[in-house]
């Protein structure tokens, strides 16, 4: 149900206007003039996961007929022309984003540690980011160093493959990531400033990540770090950047919500953890553009200092939109008079997989790659292509995750469990798990049932270990829950073959596991099994604290490893269909 603070926005979202005072004359006979309102445009993106290449999926968004078209869309130079095409509409602009640019990125851009990602970025002139989450992923020292450059080696990959890494030209702000003296680890604020004299305006930025990133990353990956509260953050940073003279301020925020349309500019049915940070913000704020759930919306929120509602923002996932906001200052009151948001679909070249053909379509603008990023970007993936294209194995079909509604692991997170259980059979693994929210693409197999390690790489991105350890009945059903409680996102754990359980979101949060069977057989809560996870459930990531309870630990391949052995283990791996979670109270 939509909250009563939150209105669904046309497509141009929003408009307000309010009355400005001329200035007295000082000269007699003099007329009396005052300097005319400006115009900003911010263009925000937010969740690029390094897609320096079309990803091969698309934007479900109204068709002419009224039915839904799906349109292909992202890649680095389209996104690029995408950029270019808002700044020519806007003498005044600035380019956000609202977190998550690297990290669970494709093969070309991973494997050298997403150098090409912020090189993108840089190209198309971006000039404040949020750290989200993921950008965590391989530690903030490493996250420093793609800020500053150098060549620095901080993981196991070697930084500088292709070219010394200068860093990123924009900045990364965050507002509410401290360091043990209390200083943030990136700035917490920006500023910029249009026009001059009478016509001069400032935009404020302030840029934050999620509060429960600890839960998010492998822990020690943030030591050293705390994270505060969002709210808390930003209402500080409103006063300071008042008095620094901004006009209007904008957050840029790695966290979001999602709606319950297809169509990129609806806000119908909004939801999402974003709500209760925006219900706790001072009067101030005239713009928050938002990420994370790789979700894309534009909305009404709220009421800004004025009275007037706070625009909210979203542009989806892997570039495949571009948020094009319009704000309108009074630069004689200081105040934001209108305001308008529209996602503008990043259009690329259509595309054929094993789900079928995905063409271009004329309902929505087509743009062409820009040159120069596509040239750099094609550096990239030529020195990772052998790797990219090595098939692996064949599969029987398309395999994906459940809807998001679900929240479920689907016929991909069946076959993920399962190659986990198979790749730890040795450590003496019963059951294996995996979070949803850990698989991060589909895979589309070629006709002909062919997978390559590129698309493997795309669906399990992080080169988790897989870890073995021995956890009571007791201990499985309670890890269960800790997916299906009311204490984060939920997500039902996806099972290995074997493993099945039932749930009802209905039931008192801790106790919504109805049954749950091994073999066909009840799991016996005093009894011991062998459970195989990822290094990141392991260590209580996702919120699934139960884990760290384990015993008799031990540690086995990369995960995405095990997947590829899976598959080659057979002429074609047949993709598990049955259900193993069944929610009864849908």
């Amino acid at each position: 149900m939509t909250s009563p603070r939150l209105r669904a926005l046309p497509l141009l979202a929003l408009a307000f206007t309010a009355a400005c005072a001329a200035p007295q004359a000082t000269r007699p006979g003099a007329p009396v003039t005052a300097a005319a309102p400006v115009e900003v445009g911010i263009i925000a993106i937010n969740d690029f996961h390094g897609a320096l290449e079309p990803p091969k999926a698309s934007v479900e968004a109204p068709g002419p007929d009224g039915k839904t078209v799906n349109v292909p869309a992202g890649g680095g130079a389209w996104l690029a022309s995408a950029v270019d095409s808002l700044k020519a509409e806007h003498p005044n602009n600035v380019v956000v984003a609202a977190g998550d640019l690297t990290s669970a990125s494709q093969l070309a851009s991973s494997l050298h540690l997403d150098e090409p990602a912020v090189g993108v970025m840089n190209r198309i002139g971006l000039e404040f980011n949020a750290v989200g989450n993921h950008e965590f992923d391989r530690g903030w020292k490493e996250l420093q160093r793609l800020q500053n450059g150098g060549c620095e080696k901080n993981t196991r990959l070697q930084p500088c493959q292709l070219e010394q890494f200068k860093g990123a030209s924009y900045k990364y702000l965050a507002a509410a990531t401290y360091r043990d003296d209390g200083t943030t680890l990136f700035p917490a604020t920006g500023l910029k400033t249009f026009g001059e004299g009478a016509s001069k305006v400032t935009i404020g930025f302030v840029g934050l990540s999620l509060k429960s990133i600890p839960t998010l990353v492998q822990p020690d990956m943030v030591k050293g770090l705390t994270f505060g509260d969002e709210a808390e953050a930003i209402n500080k940073a409103i006063p300071v950047l008042k008095a620094e003279g901004a006009d209007a301020v904008v957050v840029l925020i790695h966290q979001g919500g999602k709606t319950a349309a297809k169509d990129p500019n609806s806000c119908e049915g909004f939801a999402g953890d974003i709500q209760p940070i925006l219900d706790k913000l001072n009067p101030g704020v005239d713009l928050v553009v938002s990420g994370h759930t790789h979700w894309q919306y534009v909305c009404q929120y709220g009421q800004s200092g004025d009275g007037s509602p706070i625009l909210l923002t979203s542009a989806g996932v892997y570039g495949k939109l571009v948020t094009d906001i319009t704000l309108t200052i009074d630069p004689a009151s200081h105040k934001v008079i209108a305001k308008k948001a529209r996602n503008v679909i990043v259009q690329s070249p259509g595309y054929t997989s094993g789900r079928g053909d995905v063409p271009n379509t004329t309902a929505y603008p087509q743009f062409q790659p820009r040159a120069d990023v596509a040239d750099y970007v094609a550096g990239y993936v030529k020195d990772a292509a052998g790797l990219i294209q090595r098939p692996v194995g064949k599969m029987s079909g398309p395999a994906a995750k459940g809807s998001s509604e679900s929240a479920s692991g689907g016929d991909l997170g069946n076959l993920v469990a399962d190659s986990q259980l198979a790749g730890t059979r040795a450590a003496g693994a019963q059951i294996a798990f995996t979070n949803p929210f850990g698989i991060r693409a589909p895979i589309d197999p070629a006709p002909d049932g062919t997978v390559t390690f590129g698309q493997v790489y795309a669906t399990q991105p992080f080169n988790n270990e897989l870890v073995t350890m021995t956890l009571t009945g007791a201990q499985v059903r309670a890890v269960i829950e800790d997916g299906l409680d009311d204490a984060g996102d939920k997500q039902a754990l996806a099972p290995s073959a074997g493993l099945k359980f039932s749930y009802d979101m209905r039931r008192p949060s801790g106790s919504r596991v109805v049954s749950l069977t091994l073999n066909g057989k009840p799991l016996n809560s005093a009894a011991t099994y062998r459970v195989t996870v990822v290094n990141f459930l392991a260590e209580g990531g996702d919120g699934f604290a139960t884990f760290k309870q384990g015993t008799e630990i031990t540690r086995g391949m990369i995960d995405n490893e095990a997947f590829q052995q899976w598959l080659a283990a057979v002429p074609v791996r047949q993709v598990p269909k049955e259900e193993r979670t069944v929610r009864l109270d849908k």
